[in-house]
């Protein structure tokens, strides 16, 4: 992941995955940067974009206007938007408008539990996959083949393939590359992917804040993403050495 454009204040942006945080209320005077910093990044080649609303109390109508050319912007390169941690206020709007019939939008606090999973489940079905270092592009389209094949909507299948994807980038980018696995499991109530690796180890649980980054350091921020795509992630140093890092994505009903 890299820094995205100045505009943005700060936004994480990788090749698919940008976080862009709204700063403030969405209004007349706020929305041309915010509209400058995600027009780059789709122009850029961004497939997904989470619009950040925790500092936004109000939009207004130039506000609405730019969330939804965004949407047909996006959209006309096969990506997708998405707003979180959105206020009540900015909720209702968002509501009247029909925003929340377009594209995905959470509520603060609004993220779901995840029970955990009973060490005695079996999975209906669970196949592992080796990461080849040298066509990762291959073993992606592999695992999405995979994740295809459950009971997950469009748009939750789309961020379940971004997180899974940024877990086999970090898997190679910071271990021994020939030995990185990714295990797909279906459950009655859930998805499963567990991405392993052989390197020294990390260690992080779904509660956990995650690392502070500096300016070069990537694994906070693609952890932070991984979050905000997934329902739960969790980071756990493996007994026989290296990582496993486990995304869920829940079912919904």
């Amino acid at each position: 992941m890299r820094d995205g454009a100045g505009e943005a204040r700060g936004s994480v942006a990788g090749p698919s995955i940008a976080l862009v945080p709204a700063f403030g209320d969405v209004d007349v005077t706020t929305t041309p940067r915010l509209r400058r910093a995600i027009d780059a990044l789709i122009d850029g080649g961004c497939k997904r974009i989470v619009l950040n609303m925790a500092e936004a109390t109000y939009v207004d109508s130039a506000g609405m206007g730019m969330i939804f050319h965004e949407i047909r912007h996006m959209r006309e390169h096969g990506g997708l938007l998405s707003l979180t941690n959105v206020s009540p206020s900015v909720m209702r709007a968002l509501r009247i408008a029909r925003v929340v019939d377009l594209v995905p939008v959470s509520a603060q606090g609004s993220r779901p539990q995840v029970p955990a999973l009973d060490p005695s489940a079996m999975p209906l079905w669970r196949t592992t996959v080796w990461i080849d270092p040298d066509d990762l592009g291959a073993s992606r389209e592999r695992v999405a083949s995979l994740l295809s094949r459950m009971d997950l909507s469009p748009d939750d299948l789309f961020d379940l393939n971004l997180a899974t994807g940024e877990a086999m980038g970090n898997a190679i980018d910071h271990t021994d590359d020939r030995c990185a696995l990714v295990t797909v499991a279906c459950y009655p109530d859930r998805a499963v992917v567990d991405v392993t690796d052989c390197g020294c180890g990390f260690e992080l649980s779904p509660d956990d804040d995650t690392p502070e980054v500096g300016e070069g350091d990537e694994r906070g921020r693609g952890i932070k993403l991984m979050r905000l795509l997934a329902d739960s992630v969790s980071i756990v140093r493996r007994q026989q050495g290296g990582t496993c890092v486990r995304i869920v994505k829940l079912f919904r009903p």
